[in-house]
């Protein structure tokens, strides 16, 4: 693990459910009523977070179905665009945590192994990405299977509290939007193929298996003593902040930043399933924790800073590595240093140094 390698993570999920939320605006909107509309903005948010292989033949015959109908749509769509990075709305940031900590419960009811073959077939979609980061149809259409299997192992009451929280902070005037930048009757066809594939999910539920995070005694100890080290810096952040969604943090081009994302899909499609879920559950019970300010309480902190420890000590180090490395050639190097003089200076160095301990810990396995 490395001084940063936590937080990227973090960044990744942040990025990749605003991007998809957005996506999925296209043809879903926010109204808040059928299963059937929400499958789609819960395959979308839960994007990040994986699926799995031909699980059953029915929900793999019908992502070939809606990969073939589809595949028009998403080659008009522009990938390379920024707007993904805009709030659709006017909602606050804390209103968005509050809808990712649905997405994040959503993906912590999902059975391990389709998680991590899910990662899997996105890594494997990447891979095949052209100039304009459309992938083949192929890959395009194992993603959607493995999505498919990955959302027929939650409760649909899951995926319905994703759609309708997101549904909440939507503006009416988006999917028209949206619309407007697409070919109209692609996009009508790849909703009508939505629809049919949700149907076929819905009727073919999966029984999710994920065993127990390895118990780590001396890990729970170190997230103890970091979370005394750092609370006082994370509180001083300013956690209303769109800080984090703008592009001019970035120096890397949209094929260098699909990259490393994918550098950190690959890194949680090897993390240990219980681990993942201990994490993905103390950040769900964190931000319904959470003040006015955004900041969670220093409890519920410290069961995050344990969580992630956990599921990245049982990756390889270079995994870690990978992902650190990837984000730092697209990171604007003017960032730390603006970021640095948004806080206390002392209180951002007992950070840091807690969390190079808290890092030997954790590689120390």
């Amino acid at each position: 693990m490395t001084k940063r390698s936590a937080l990227s993570c973090c960044f990744v999920l942040g990025a990749m459910l605003v991007a998809t939320n957005l996506l999925a605006s296209t043809f879903v909107p926010p109204a808040r009523g059928s299963a059937g509309s929400a499958a789609m903005l819960g395959a979308a948010t839960a994007a990040s977070m994986g699926a799995a292989p031909a699980f059953a033949d029915e929900i793999g015959d019908a992502a070939k179905k809606l990969a073939s109908a589809s595949y028009p749509f998403v080659k008009s769509v522009d990938w390379t665009s920024g707007l993904a990075l805009t709030n659709p709305g006017k909602a606050s940031a804390a209103d968005w945590t509050k809808a990712i900590a649905k997405a994040i419960d959503m993906g912590a009811a999902m059975d391990s192994s389709l998680l991590k073959a899910g990662t899997e077939a996105h890594h494997k979609a990447i891979g095949s990405m052209d100039a304009k980061l459309v992938t083949s149809q192929a890959d395009y259409e194992g993603t959607i299977a493995a999505l498919g299997r990955m959302i027929a192992s939650v409760p649909e009451s899951k995926t319905m509290a994703v759609y309708n929280e997101f549904g909440k902070l939507v503006d009416p005037a988006v999917p028209k939007y949206l619309m407007s930048s697409v070919n109209e009757a692609d996009a009508k066809a790849a909703y009508s193929a939505l629809m049919e594939f949700k149907d076929v999910v819905k009727a073919h539920p999966i029984t999710a298996k994920t065993g127990a995070a390895p118990a780590n005694p001396k890990l729970d100890a170190a997230a103890g003593k970091l979370a005394d080290a750092s609370y006082n810096f994370v509180k001083e952040i300013d956690w209303s902040s769109n800080l984090a969604a703008q592009k001019s943090g970035f120096s890397g081009s949209p094929a260098e930043i699909m990259k490393a994302i994918d550098k950190a899909i690959v890194m949680g499609g090897a993390m240990d399933g219980g681990a993942l879920k201990e994490a993905a559950l103390a950040h769900v019970k964190a931000i319904e924790g959470m003040d006015a300010k955004g900041v969670a309480t220093k409890a519920d902190y410290q069961a995050t800073l344990a969580g992630l420890g956990k599921a990245i000590a049982s990756v390889p180090s270079s995994m870690t590595m990978d992902v650190y490395n990837s984000f730092g050639k697209v990171v604007d190097p003017k960032v730390p240093n603006y970021l640095m003089s948004s806080v206390n200076a002392e209180d951002a160095k007992a950070a840091y140094q807690g969390l190079m301990e808290f890092k030997d810990v954790v590689k120390a396995r």
